[in-house]
């Protein structure tokens, strides 16, 4: 069976994917170009993840949608296990969101443009300047229900266990007094690590937590407490 996967992905697979990406990031462009980067800036996306998933034949659960307020703006943070991730949760979490990611990511041909165009949020840490204009964006994208995802790791495990969290996403949760709702990823380990070349067939699960909101005054003291709490919630659920 694990012949027969591995042919099916290197033959069919991959070369539908391949197509599919290009068809949606020339959509995601094009609709926001022409307006509307609520709409275009997102569902593309998220039919594209769906059927990334789909074609993999890969199993995908998710439990806790009902701990969501679709009136209000989350930051929501994930641990990162492998790159399908971001299907996982692109596709399945059914909240319209913005990604936070590397500014090297915008390179990338045809899907680097599309983010670009959708509005994600590229941070540039080059300065305390570019940082501050991180936030300011993030500040401007965060309306109406519109929330932000961010792997607060940083980068993909090597092992499969979490790493140490980064402050990015907790800060602009407590300077933007927004509530952080932590979700636990598992399952794509399995199907792709950072150091895999082929898939494997596993089913994904995401856990969405209750959301965890600010606490007094913006400061270090709430920073530290959303990481931690947000750390604790995602790792309970960790196989």
């Amino acid at each position: 069976m694990r012949l027969i996967y591995i042919i099916y992905q290197i033959c069919i697979g991959l070369p539908i994917f391949v197509v599919a990406t290009i068809l949606t990031a020339l959509t995601t462009m094009l609709g926001c170009w022409l307006g509307n980067g609520h709409f275009w800036g997102y569902y593309p996306g998220k039919l594209w993840s769906q059927l990334t998933c789909f074609l993999f034949l890969l199993p995908v659960k998710v439990e806790g949608h009902e701990v969501l307020d679709k009136n209000t703006s989350y930051v929501f943070v994930a641990n990162h296990q492998g790159a399908f991730d971001i299907f996982l949760i692109y596709g399945f979490l059914g909240r319209n969101f913005k990604w936070m990611m590397k500014k090297s990511l915008r390179k990338i041909p045809f899907v680097g443009k599309a983010c670009e165009s959708a509005g994600f949020i590229f941070v540039d840490k080059s300065s305390p300047r570019k940082i501050y204009e991180t936030i300011k964006q993030a500040e401007k994208v965060l309306q109406g229900g519109t929330s932000l995802m961010v792997f607060p790791e940083g980068a993909r495990t090597y092992t499969g266990k979490m790493n140490a969290f980064k402050k990015g996403a907790f800060f602009i949760a407590d300077q933007l007094q927004m509530p952080v709702v932590p979700m636990t990823i598992n399952g794509s380990f399995q199907i792709l690590p950072r150091t895999g070349k082929l898939l494997s067939w596993h089913p994904m699960k995401l856990t969405i937590h209750t959301p965890i909101y600010p606490i007094g005054k913006k400061g270090e003291e709430n920073l530290q407490m959303l990481m931690t709490e947000s750390y604790k919630e995602i790792e309970k659920d960790l196989k």
